[in-house]
């Protein structure tokens, strides 16, 4: 008797996917097999937390939501990079308080 194990590998058509981001990407920094257990990896990674997400949901969306940031970080747009980088060449004096604060004001003017 066979029984299908709740996680399961991902669609063909996935991975066809996958490779053809590879493909048209030509990632220099790895290769094909590389690329597609990486996104492999990222996909059953988000399959288990959309799991976990719907379990703890039935107890709190709040915690759900927490899990999910913590679980998958969000990277940093340019205008939060941009006001990291501010501030860190500020604190290493690179900059003088009246330039750092003008420059903020910019940034935080944008859009994010």
């Amino acid at each position: 008797m066979t029984q299908e194990h709740p996680i399961t590998p991902p669609s063909e058509g996935l991975v066809l996917q996958w490779s053809d981001e590879w493909y048209k990407a030509k990632v220099k920094h790895m290769n094909r097999e590389q690329h597609l257990c990486l996104q492999a990896a990222r996909w059953g990674a988000d399959m288990e937390l959309k799991e976990c997400c719907l379990w703890v949901a039935q107890e709190s969306r709040e915690a759900c939501r927490q899990l999910q940031a913590h679980r998958r970080p969000r990277p940093l747009g340019l205008k939060e990079q941009a006001l990291n980088e501010l501030q860190f060449s500020f604190s290493r004096g690179y900059l003088k308080k009246e330039a750092a604060d003008t420059i903020r004001q910019a940034l935080e003017s944008l859009p994010s």
